[in-house]
């Protein structure tokens, strides 16, 4: 399977957020006030100054509600840099934020049976 054909195995959902991703190896930080869609295996993070592909590092996205604000917090690497950005690729999470992950996927996909599907599949 191509890498591509990987990446479409999960849904992707139109997601803007506050996003910081920290370069693990060097420890530079880039802060994007967009991102444009996520997965359970993925964002895609808007930045002029993307880190090159294979880059380990760590995400925090921001969510914000009526009362309160989160980060939640994701290792992962990049998987691809373009000019408008990066794509990352989720390693590991904590089982709070893989609950919040899902739940923003549920309420965004419109299809939460392919989500819980794909959960499986993990």
């Amino acid at each position: 399977m191509t890498e591509r054909q990987e990446r479409r195995r999960f849904i992707r959902v139109p997601f803007e957020t506050e996003i910081v991703v920290r370069n693990l190896e060097t420890g530079k930080e880039i802060r994007s006030l967009r991102s444009k869609d996520i997965s359970l295996k993925g964002i895609y993070c808007f930045t002029s100054q993307p880190f090159p592909s294979g880059t380990p590092c760590s995400i925090d996205l921001r969510l914000t509600g009526s009362s309160s604000m989160l980060w939640l917090h994701i290792e992962g690497q990049v998987v691809r840099k373009d000019a408008s950005g990066m794509a990352i690729s989720f390693d590991s999470m904590d089982i709070d934020v893989f609950i919040h992950l899902k739940n923003i996927l549920y309420y965004n996909s419109g299809d939460p049976d392919r989500i819980d599907q794909e959960i499986k599949a993990l």
